[in-house]
Order: structure tokens, then sequence, then C-alpha cells
């Protein structure tokens, strides 16, 4: 990702707005220290985080879930003593 100094940002923010148009997101820094990031408003959904749910309803927890294997783990625990 390109960095720009606010000075530079602040010179040429016309072709700078365009190039994020574009799809180009870039930092702008200050004293050397990034402080703005500036992407795209609309972003394509290729690029956009996926969120959490996305899978609501697809999967299914068994009614045991918090006692799946708790047999095996004992035996293991008890194979030590």
């Amino acid at each position: 990702m390109r960095t720009y100094s606010i000075t530079v940002a602040k010179a040429s923010l016309s072709r700078l707005v365009e190039k994020a148009v574009m799809g180009e997101a870039f930092l702008i820094t200050k004293f050397g220290r990034p402080v703005v990031k500036v992407v795209p408003y609309d972003l394509p959904a290729a690029i956009a985080k996926k969120r959490f749910g996305f899978m609501a309803g697809q999967i299914k927890i068994p009614a045991d879930f918090n006692r799946m294997g708790s047999r095996k783990i004992r035996r293991l625990f008890e194979a030590e003593k």
C-alpha cells in the first residue's frame, strides 16, 4: 500500500481521490506515522470483509456438545494415575 505525507496529499488531493475511486487504497502519514487510510467508499463485494453470521442456519450444534468426547478424555486422564 502506498503512503503519502500529509503535505503531498494536500498538494495532490484530486489525483489521490481519483486513485481511491479506481480502487487503490493508500495511507496518509504525518511525521512519518500513518494517520489516515483512504479507501473507496463503495467497496466491491469480493473485497468487503466477511461478517460473523454469514453461515446462520447452515450449522447445527448437537445437544450433547458439552459432553462430546468426555469418556475418552476421562480415560486419558485416568490412565496417567
